[in-house]
């Protein structure tokens, strides 16, 4: 069997000697001719690989360069020199793809992240990269675990669909029809749908609550995780045009029940990640440190990034009304002092990401959850409230980025449902199917969405979203 090898991180954590195995990997740096750091992607740990000296063929070894491709076969034995317990002694080293190493952009020195993002398709093989790739398939597999133990069903809702689930109409197209201008037109000088691959408009999904909540009519709990899409203009480290959602449903939850769930969640998922990649966030909390350091006193973070994730596990979140946090945003000296870009002026604005970050960051210092928003600045399907003002709406609010989770009891009741999509010019027949949950055995419950990207941000502490998805997917950029 060619591919009977042992895996660098289980090797290194066995430190056990005197035994023969094969390893293959990606060679990082060939020294003196004779050590290989060698390392396979478990971990950002390299094995040194010793190639005895007049054992090998020159013209082999020449070809052992930065980013080239091997398999060794040897001992296991312990090692002398410093930094590692046991190393491995070469009996045989076959190449298994070369690599030019002067074409190779990857060199053994610190790259900026700026480039790395530039060739994202070789970033995977830097150590910051495999470590956020790796917290990020943990969370990944936390996601479902939680859910899955808890008795919910995993949907996958339609990545094409004809329903805006926001109403924010930012939407990517999807049609089969000519962009040349011959498309088939109505009268009044509109596409005409009708001669389309789906005989209607349809676009990539901005969400799968909709869907979410068909199904949690018949399954009670259910969760979907999966791409969703914004066509919205927006360069900054937050925003991407394509990012992963995570939307649990709940029927018989209200909105106190939807905010437990929402925390529990939270707290599961990040101490997964610290439990079983403590080696990578440790790595990548030594990164940002050094990031902070170059940053005025003022603009630092007060918390490690282990420390933070520490204090998210370990204490409950602050959670208070839109209400209250208009009052405390309006007092600040932030506002009084026009240091906000964008100041409050009183109950019923929308709050930006430095309001959030600064209820967060400056006067709770701990993760914020947000209840009861305006109506006037929240969704259609959210549950109205007696005051006849609010909405049943709740935004988690975390250190470093702002929102994180966005969630709602839904509205329950026909009557108020449809008033509202009324008021908001939503046309009732295209979504009669969604109505039909409302008239068939309707009951209280809710929701909410989690950007998986953000989360995976606030986990390895990286300051731009397009760093913690494999290929991110912004304005002007869809290379790969």
């Amino acid at each position: 069997m060619f591919n009977k090898r042992m895996r660098i991180k289980a090797l290194l954590a066995n430190e056990a000697a005197n035994y023969q195995v094969t390893v293959m990997g990606w060679v990082r740096t060939f020294r003196n001719n004779q050590f290989i750091a060698l390392n396979d992607g478990s971990t950002n740990n390299n094995l040194q690989v010793v190639a005895t000296l007049g054992l090998f063929d020159e013209r082999m070894l020449k070809r052992i360069t930065t980013g080239a491709c091997i398999k060794v076969a040897g001992e296991v034995i312990t090692s002398l020199g410093k930094g590692q317990k046991v190393e491995l002694k070469a009996t045989s080293i076959e190449i298994l793809g070369d690599s030019d190493a002067e074409k190779f952009p990857l060199q053994p020195k610190r790259h900026s992240l700026e480039f790395l993002r530039e060739i994202a398709h070789l970033r995977f093989k830097t150590n910051t990269f495999g470590s956020v790739f790796r917290v990020r398939h943990s969370l990944a597999y936390a996601v479902h675990k939680f859910f899955n133990d808890k008795g919910f069903v995993y949907l996958h809702t339609p990545i094409i669909t004809a329903s805006d689930a926001e109403g924010a109409g930012e939407m990517f197209k999807v049609t089969c029809l000519p962009l040349d201008g011959t498309a088939p037109k109505n009268e009044d000088g509109t596409v005409n749908y009708k001669e389309d691959f789906f005989g209607r408009s349809t676009n990539l999904t901005v969400s799968g609550q909709l869907e979410g909540e068909l199904a949690a009519m018949a399954f009670s709990d259910i969760y979907t995780f999966g791409p969703t899409f914004r066509a919205e203009n927006s360069n900054t480290t937050r925003h991407l045009a394509e990012f992963w959602m995570i939307e649990p449903e709940v029927a018989f939850n209200d909105l106190e029940d939807n905010m437990n769930l929402a925390e529990e969640f939270i707290k599961f998922i990040i101490k997964h990640a610290m439990d079983n990649n403590r080696e990578d966030i440790e790595f990548l909390a030594q990164r940002l440190d050094e990031e902070e350091k170059q940053k005025p006193q003022n603009e630092r973070n007060e918390m490690g990034l282990v420390e933070k994730l520490d204090f998210v596990v370990n204490n409950d979140f602050e959670r208070l009304t839109y209400t209250e946090a208009i009052e405390i945003l309006m007092e600040s000296n932030h506002n009084k002092k026009k240091k906000f870009q964008y100041l409050i002026e009183g109950w019923g604005s929308d709050l930006h990401s430095e309001h959030e970050r600064y209820l967060v960051e400056k006067h709770f210092k701990r993760p914020v959850i947000l209840i009861n928003y305006p109506k006037d600045i929240k969704s259609f399907y959210m549950r109205m409230n007696d005051d006849g003002k609010t909405v049943a709406a709740m935004d988690i609010l975390a250190p470093g980025i702002g929102e994180i989770v966005g969630g709602s009891q839904r509205e329950e009741r026909l009557d108020k449902l449809t008033r509202r999509m009324n008021e908001m010019n939503i046309p009732a027949e295209d979504l009669n199917w969604y109505l039909d949950t409302r008239r068939f055995g309707s009951c209280p419950h809710a929701g909410f969405g989690l950007g998986f990207e953000r989360l995976v941000q606030f986990v390895t502490g990286m300051g731009n979203i397009r760093d913690v998805i494999p290929f991110p997917r912004y304005p002007k950029s869809a290379e790969f």
